[in-house]
């Protein structure tokens, strides 16, 4: 009676273990096949604009520096430093008497020259009849001609003496040569000036419009081109560039001007010019900036939200995506450039598939799914 208690017993621990090995088991099997819920989107073709960002730098439009064309004394500095100048604006007034002085001395010597012609002439004159009766000698006569002829030359040459010396006069005022803004006066009341040089006095800069400056690297350049070559990407009919200064929110629209037709040797870098206007005077020369520049544009692009994306250890990017009975599968893709939230995606998408954006954590490939659209498409579709 004992012995089949305990066999019993053994029994009946024997068949507890069995169900307790089997119970968790079938639990687990049967959790593998609920459908997980998760965020996709509907892969879709879409037109985009491709555009890189490249640092750049503020140059003025024209840069004029103002020079002392004569020697003086500055009796007056006539601007404001930092304000905005016209074309022939009076900056310096620089000593005028020496200059004066010059003026009169030059008139004098014209006066003079002027009357030797006078002579010269009534010689001439006077000979003219004399020596068709040999009343004067041939020779007499060439001479006179010559000493008028010499006459006219040394007139001539005062002349010029008397512009010159009244171009210089001019020069004693001295104006701006361009519109813009000026800067610091570089010399002060009392300076002598252009005594051996063309002494600096001040620098104007034209802020409006203004370039902006930046450079690509030659390689993005070259794909851009086979791309463009090879039918991916079309040219487009936009030029449009956007400027935003570094560190703020401030933005600008412009215009591409020109790529240079050389490459920096140590940088493999080409340059590029924008032109933007500036009325306000907001961008200043040497202002660091950021350029958005157009790339190109795809007619079919591929846009997936950068949160799909995953990327590998060795940098290669993936995605979910949703197969045959909403199984999940792992999709290899080559992306492209970063547009704002969303990854272009170049290699490994169609139109049609459904990528996965939500929901990714612990998802493994083969896993069952229950897909829903992300808000964002519901909203696209109504």
């Amino acid at each position: 009676m004992g012995r089949l208690r305990a066999v019993g017993t053994i029994g009946a621990v024997v068949a507890a273990i069995t169900l307790a090995g089997c119970g968790p088991s079938g639990e687990q099997d049967a959790a593998a096949e609920i459908a997980r819920p998760v965020d996709v989107v509907a892969v879709v073709t879409e037109p985009l604009v491709l555009t890189s960002e490249l640092p750049g730098r503020i140059e003025p439009m024209r840069v004029a520096e103002v020079r002392a064309r004569v020697a003086g004394i500055v009796l007056q500095k006539r601007f404001e430093e930092g304000a905005d100048v016209k074309a022939g604006d009076l900056l310096f007034q620089i000593d005028p008497a020496p200059l004066k002085a010059a003026v009169s001395r030059a008139e004098g010597e014209l006066a003079r020259a002027q009357a030797s012609l006078y002579e010269a002439q009534a010689r001439v004159k006077r000979y003219e009849p004399l020596v068709k009766i040999e009343a004067v000698s041939q020779q007499d006569f060439d001479t006179a001609t010559a000493d008028m002829r010499s006459a006219q030359a040394a007139v001539r040459s005062a002349q010029a003496d008397v512009e010159t010396a009244r171009l210089n006069l001019g020069y004693a005022s001295v104006r701006a040569p361009i519109s813009g803004r000026i800067g610091r006066a570089l010399v002060t009341e009392g300076a002598l000036v252009g005594q051996g040089e063309a002494t600096l006095m001040a620098r104007i800069q034209q802020l409006d419009p203004i370039y902006a400056d930046f450079t690509q690297p030659v390689a993005d350049a070259l794909r851009l081109r086979e791309a463009l070559k090879g039918g991916d990407l079309s040219s487009g009919e936009s030029q449009t560039l956007s400027i935003r200064v570094d560190g703020t929110h401030y933005e600008r629209q412009g215009e591409l001007l020109f790529t240079d037709i050389s490459v920096d040797r140590g940088t493999g870098q080409v340059s590029l010019r924008g032109k933007f206007a500036n009325a306000d005077g907001v961008l200043l020369p040497g202002m660091y900036v950021r350029v958005t520049a157009p790339q190109g544009s795809d007619a079919k692009a591929i846009l997936v939200p950068q949160r799909a994306v995953q990327r590998a250890t060795d940098g290669s990017a993936r995605v979910l995506v949703i197969g045959a009975d909403n199984r999940v599968e792992t999709r290899q893709v080559q992306t492209g450039a970063m547009q704002g939230s969303r990854w272009q995606i170049s290699q490994g998408l169609t139109s049609g598939d459904r990528v996965i954006v939500g929901g990714l954590t612990g998802l493994q490939p083969g896993a069952k799914v229950e897909p829903r659209q992300t808000q964002e498409q519901q909203a696209a579709r109504q």
